[in-house]
This record gives structure tokens, C-alpha cells and sequence, in this order.
């Protein structure tokens, strides 16, 4: 059963607390029953086709002001061009189940198993398969852990699907282009506004076809003052291993500079080190207070160097990810560690 954004609003309101508590342990959900001012949330489609001469990053989302003046939007990036397009529709437009993740926005469609999109510039239906998922816990039931429950955060995450198959096909620019057997990778983010410093970055395209990789390191408000939280994850094709500020790891150093990022995590089982190379980007809306005013800059070709070595310093995994996505954003200063 789906109903309008303004319905659900009215409708839940009875039952909003109930309602935040279950979704909670269910991340991939839409989040923003009963927001009214101050509020985003924006659903992250990575698609990149077998050949790897077409990668997109497609963004359904909903951004709500201050005033509660909002609109649901589509933004596309096209990361070979490099060339984003941002598509706005009137915020009843926007759809969401009550107890699934799937959403619509106009005639289009998105769920963790297919995307289906209508009447822009990008269009046709794509479907995923064999995700590989981030665990849930009771305690954890995502990414940010423990974090997940805390009800003053900035900005939420979530991964929805750390990689999968793609079947399919998009239109685009007169071209019918097939994604069949391409990959793809699906997360998300909701709240006010992304952190005032971050860098981003993601990649499932590396020598060993198994692997899936990403990590992300952020300045976070907190009540005692802001602090740098870290999380990334690391798929060797059986088991997920993770690294965050919640589980027993810390961040060695994080060095950044114009050329790209050198990142080192301590695992109390292993030590990961990354090396990104950066690359001409894209400018992408953000949000800022829950409206898309911002802006951050976006590659989809970055080069990433991937290093997994365990505590007596065996090199066990050692890998170059391509058509990797790479975000340098905000005050980066402020999470920089020599």
C-alpha cells in the first residue's frame, strides 16, 4: 500500500514513535515519517555497466526547509561526462511504504531490487541481484551501529547493498546502453546536513571480482563536542570485515592533500591502509538545514589502492579498485590526522 508524503504525515502522527523505533532497525526504510522542517533524505544508486564505459549515480531523495517548503528530486551524475542533472517534483509526488523500503517518486520507482525511471534524460528499469549486505544486529542494526539509536544526530547513514549484480538497460542521449552484468552498489543518507568535513569513497571493481569496498571518515557533532568517526567496510568474497569508530578500531593517521587521500585503520584482528588518487569531479547537490543548497564535488573515476595485512604484518589482500567514487567535502582540516 503506498501513500503521499502529506497522508503519511497525517496519518502516523498518531504513531510516529512506534514508527521511528521499528524503522530504526530498518535503515534501507524511508526514515522522514512525520518530518515537517529541516530534513533530507537521498538514496545513493551506483550503476556501472560491464564494459565499464557508462557509470551513473542516480539520487532520489526529498529536502524539506526550515519553513517546511520542500520538493522530492532525482539528481543524476553522469561520471564519464561528468555532467549532473538535477530533477525537481513537487513533494506529494514522493511515495513510500510503510513497512518496506520502496519508494516513488512521480512514475518512478525505487527499491533495493530495481529502479525503474521515467520521463528523464536517463530512463529504463534495472534490476539487482545477489547483494551482499552490511549485518544486523539488534544492538547494530546498521552501519553506524550503536550511533543508529542516538536521536540528535546531524546525518544518518545506511548501505543497502555493498555490491550486486546488474540486469538491464538505460536509455540516454539517443543511446540504449545494456547494464546487464554490470555492478552496482546502493546506500543512503538522511538527517539536516551532511558533516561539515567528510571524505567518501567506494569501489567494486578491483582484479578479484569478489571484492566490495568502502569507506567513509567524518567530523561528527556529538553532545560533548565534535569528534572524527570513521566507517568502512571490506568484502574479500566470504565474510565483511569491518572497521569503525564503535568496534574496537582506531584511525592510525589520515592525510590528505590535493593529489588524494592515505588512510590507515587498526583493526584489533588487522591494519587497513588506503590510498586514493583523486580525480576531476563533479559538482552534486548537497544538503544544508535539510535544503539542497550545497554543494560537493563527486569522481567516479578515482583509482583506489586497497591493503588488508594482519598483526604480524602478512599482507593478506592488496588491490587497485577503478571506477571508484571519491568525495572530498567541508573543513577537511578539521579531520586530517598526520
Amino acid at each position: 500500500m503506498y501513500l503521499t508524503f502529506e497522508i503519511l504525515r497525517k496519518v502516523l502522527s498518531l504513531c510516529m514513535v512506534g514508527k521511528k523505533i521499528i524503522n530504526t532497525f530498518y535503515p534501507e526504510r524511508f526514515q522522514g515519517f512525520g518530518k515537517k522542517s529541516n530534513y533530507f533524505e537521498g538514496w545513493y544508486y551506483k550503476c556501472v555497466s560491464a564494459d565499464g564505459l557508462h557509470a551513473f549515480a542516480i539520487i532520489p531523495g526529498i529536502a524539506i526547509d526550515k519553513t517546511g517548503k520542500g520538493h522530492a528530486f532525482i539528481q543524476i551524475l553522469d561520471g564519464k561526462a561528468r555532467t549532473t542533472s538535477y530533477h525537481t517534483f513537487a513533494l506529494e509526488t514522493f511515495s513510500a511504504a510503510a513497512d518496506a523500503f520502496e519508494i516513488n517518486i512521480g512514475n518512478n520507482h525505487f527499491s533495493a531490487s530495481a529502479l525503474a525511471l521515467y520521463d528523464l534524460p536517463l530512463a529504463g528499469k534495472l534490476t539487482f541481484h545477489d547483494p551482499v549486505l552490511w549485518p544486523k544486529k539488534w544492538y547494530s542494526p546498521g552501519i553506524m551501529g550503536p550511533f543508529s539509536f542516538a536521536p540528535f544526530m546531524e546525518c544518518y547513514h545506511g548501505i543497502v547493498s555493498m555490491g550486486h549484480r546488474i540486469e538491464g538497460n538505460l536509455h540516454y542521449e539517443h543511446h540504449n546502453i545494456s547494464f546487464t552484468d554490470g555492478k552496482g552498489y546502493i546506500e543512503k543518507d538522511w538527517g539536516q546536513s551532511f558533516p561539515s568535513a567528510y571524505v567518501w569513497m567506494q569501489s567494486n571493481h578491483f582484479e578479484n571480482d569478489a571484492f566490495r569496498f568502502k569507506l567513509s571518515v567524518a567530523r561528527i557533532p556529538w553532545l560533548t563536542g565534535d569528534f572524527t568517526g570513521f566507517i568502512a567496510g571490506f568484502y574479500d568474497g566470504e565474510k565483511l570485515i569491518r572497521f569503525t569508530t564503535y568496534n574496537g578500531c582506531s584511525l592510525l593517521f589520515n592525510r590528505i592533500n590535493e593529489g588524494g587521500i592515505h588512510v590507515a585503520i587498526d583493526h584489533p584482528q588487522y591494519t587497513l591502509e588506503v590510498r586514493a588518487r583523486k580525480e576531476k569531479g563533479t559538482l552534486l547537490a548537497s544538503p544544508i538545514h535539510g535544503f539542497m543548497n550545497g554543494r560537493i564535488e563527486e569522481s567516479m573515476n578515482a583509482l583506489l589502492e586497497v591493503q588488508l595485512q594482519d598483526k604480524r604484518g602478512n599482507i593478506l589482500h592488496h588491490s587497485m579498485g577503478i571506477h571508484s567514487g571519491l568525495e572530498i567535502a567541508g573543513k577537511v582540516e578539521l579531520i586530517v590526522k598526520p
